[in-house]
């Protein structure tokens, strides 16, 4: 089971010899900083055209490794193409350098599910082709580089960023192309002296659970932050951890076969449904990369091995957790992968610090000590074992925006589209991991299904995961309401659910604020604004996605939507009760489903009862107004808004209380509210029409007014 080899591919590269750094963009010497992204963009460049030349020939550049991704030639032409479509949109670039080969390599694919086949055909161009464009895409960046103003410290808004955002980027597919290098047939791969692995195993050993005490975490770059960052990193985002225990090492090969001799592949109960459906469709019964023939072998980038049994296990997220699911039944405790924030919690423990850019890392991390990973027990950091390197590491936790969190106009797609709780993020890299990868602000997530050079360390805790607020709300009905209540004033008009509970509030003078209902309470911001005076309000909404938007925002302080701006184009969107200063009133607030026809009895007993642009969409409106009293002290108020706009896909013409003729006269609804309302109320104020906006495009807005009126109920 143990090989011993000698100590190849762990020698210690001199500083001329590492690849460059991230390049640190807020320095006072702006000649040196051209110079230094000038050699990261060169070096990365050559380094990732290196990494191609592991394909023997042209056959394993146009023959998918795996069906749900494109061949290798794509990500050889992407890399390109990508900074010259950001160098065009940032209007650095006059015009394209190659239109045709830009159309063929802008998109990538992010596989939607384990089984979404992609079995589209591409006319793709020659290897030396797509050789030729690359030259002419490195000439075209080195000019700008030479030639571009420069000032300090280089931001967002910098002709800078763009090309920093391409080095970025392409070192993020030096890393996944090279798992697809993996995943290619092994008669299409050759070694190369330049990518040479780690032939280096040794006993594997007993892995332990060490104590993290409990502490807090900050995350979130600052945008002034001096280097470059993805969209996600940035915001702010603090929590208190729990104490857990965190194994000494990275699960090794080793101590994954005790699961795989088990039976671990085998047992459903170890498995979530959505693991089980991948394990199924994919026959999995052993982790992907290791091979069997008479023995274990396991698969490098270019060769098979001997299995090295101290080298971490590399496998998805759902191997990773039936794997502590199945050591939860085995120990009697509560074992699963960490969440975000306790390896976070973990890395400060362990004293983990950023990369130096002179000195080689501590750490299996940047191509420092070669072309794969290597034994567990290489790196010790604190009391642990490859905190960070070697393989990344999933956790618990779906990838998230912090409160904050903007998207960049040159790449608004970047992370917004992983915001779906279906994407994990995975933590500290690996042996390829370069650049923003290597930084310990790095946020990359994958979906659970997907094969990087990734394995985890488990951790023993109590305490419960809990999901994040992730969702952007697309549905384009539901992002305009949302906008409506909680984005901004459009034409001049302010926002119409916060000017309603003013007025309700103003009519409460004197009067107990004990209990309030928002009838129809779409999105919840009216509901959270009478609470800043009512001791509890109800929100209540006949539709399931306005509630679900209420109890978000109530429960995560947050509501995310994007927002459309011109066609296919959107911005995305974040609003905060903190910012609204209504933080504190959520805990006064509960939305629920209902029928404003058909109240459970539970909703009475109400100070005030307001039903904002509800009335007109009510399948039997004189129902509930005959009704309404029922649910209000003597001495509420009962306030009503609607834009009276009948229609009969909402409420049939026999129940509509105005708006028609009749015996040739005119009745309006005030007519029709007087008579079914004066019985139990008498109304306090003249009627007020109050204006709203609904924005559906950055063009066009739907401007329409409420009319108002305040009842107060006498019997």
């Amino acid at each position: 089971m143990t090989s011993t080899h000698s100590l190849t591919g762990l020698q210690q590269p001199t500083s001329s010899a590492l690849f460059p750094r991230t390049v640190e963009l807020a320095g006072h010497d702006p000649d040196a900083t051209r110079q230094a992204i000038e050699a990261c963009f060169t070096a990365t460049f050559d380094r990732y055209e290196s990494l191609f030349t592991t394909l023997v020939n042209e056959e394993a550049y146009v023959r998918k490794s795996i069906p749900l991704r494109h061949p290798l030639i794509f990500y050889l032409g992407h890399t390109a193409t990508f900074f010259v479509n950001k160098l065009v949109l940032a209007k650095l670039l006059p015009a394209r350098i190659d239109p045709n080969m830009e159309s063929i390599f802008a998109v990538g694919v992010d596989e939607m599910s384990w089984d979404d086949l992609n079995d589209d055909h591409y006319e793709w161009p020659s290897v030396d082709e797509v050789m030729a464009y690359r030259h002419k895409v490195r000439e075209a960046v080195v000019g700008l580089i030479r030639e571009l103003p420069i000032a300090l410290p280089i931001g967002w808004n910098s002709p800078f960023w763009p090309i920093v955002m391409g080095i970025e980027h392409e070192r993020i597919h030096l890393e996944t192309s090279s798992v697809l290098i993996r995943q290619q047939q092994l008669h299409l791969v050759t070694p190369q002296a330049a990518w040479e692995p780690v032939r280096v195993s040794v006993e594997p050993p007993e892995n332990s659970l060490i104590a993290v005490p409990k502490g807090d975490v900050r995350l979130g770059k600052a945008f002034d932050d001096a280097f470059y960052g993805w969209d996600n990193e940035y915001g702010h985002h603090h929590a208190e951890v729990d104490e857990f225990k965190a194994s000494q090492f990275l699960v090794s090969n080793n101590e994954f076969l005790t699961f795989v001799e088990a039976g671990g592949y085998l047992n459903d109960t170890f498995w979530s449904e959505e693991g089980l459906g991948w394990r199924t469709f994919a026959k999995a019964t052993h982790p992907t990369f290791w091979v069997w023939k008479n023995e274990w072998q396991l698969r490098l980038m270019t060769e098979e091995v001997a299995m090295p049994w101290d080298w971490p296990v590399e496998v998805n997220f759902h191997e990773a957790k039936a794997f502590c699911n199945w050591k939860s039944e085995q120990t009697g405790q509560p074992v699963r992968m960490p969440t975000e924030d306790e390896w976070h919690r973990l890395a400060a423990e362990a004293g983990v610090t950023e990369l130096a850019s002179d000195a080689a890392a501590n750490a299996n991390l940047h191509l420092d000590h070669g072309a794969s990973s290597c034994p567990v027990t290489r790196f010790q950091h604190g009391q642990w074992f490859d905190v960070v390197g070697n393989v990344w590491q999933w956790v618990e936790t779906p990838t998230y925006p912090f409160p904050g969190f903007d998207v960049h106009p040159l790449y608004d797609d970047f992370t917004t589209p992983t915001f779906d709780n279906q994407h994990n993020l995975i933590k500290g890299g690996s042996w390829i991991s370069c650049g923003n990868e290597t930084r310990l602000s790095a946020r990359y997530a994958f979906r659970r299904h997907f094969f990087q050079h990734a394995g985890f360390r488990y951790v023993v805790s109590e305490a419960q995961v809990k999901l994040p607020s992730a969702y952007y709300e697309s549905d384009a009905r539901m992002a305009e309401y949302a906008e409506f209540h909680y984005g901004d004033d459009w034409i001049g008009v302010a926002n119409f659910p916060k000017a309603l509970a003013s007025k309700a509030l103003a009519s409460m003078i004197n009067k107990p604020k004990k209990r309030a209902l928002d009838l129809g309470c779409a999105s919840g911001r009216c509901s959270f604004e009478l609470a800043r005076e009512f001791e509890h309000v109800d929100g209540v909404d006949f539709s399931a996605s306005f509630i679900r938007q209420g109890v978000e925002m109530a429960e995560q302080k947050v509501l995310r939507y994007t927002r459309v701006e011109e066609g296919e184009l959107v911005s995305y969107q974040e609003r905060t009760l903190a910012s609204m200063s209504l933080e504190d009133v959520a805990n006064r607030v509960n939305f629920h489903q209902g029928d404003a026809c058909n109240l459970k009895p539970k909703f009475s007993r109400y100070d005030l009862v307001l039903a904002a642009n509800l009335i007109d969409r009510l399948y039997k409106p004189s129902q509930f107004l005959q009704t309404i009293h029922k649910r209000i002290n003597v001495g509420g108020i009962l306030m009503i808004a609607s834009p009276y706009t009948w229609l009969e896909e909402y409420t049939p013409k026999a129940e509509w209380i105005g708006g028609f003729k009749k015996d040739g006269e005119n009745v309006s609804t005030l007519d029709g509210l007087k008579a079914l309302l004066e019985l139990h109320f008498r109304m306090i104020s003249e009627p007020e029409k109050v204006p709203f906006v609904i924005r559906e495009t950055m063009h066009k807005y739907q401007h329409s007014f409420s009319e108002v009126t305040l009842w107060e109920r006498r019997s």
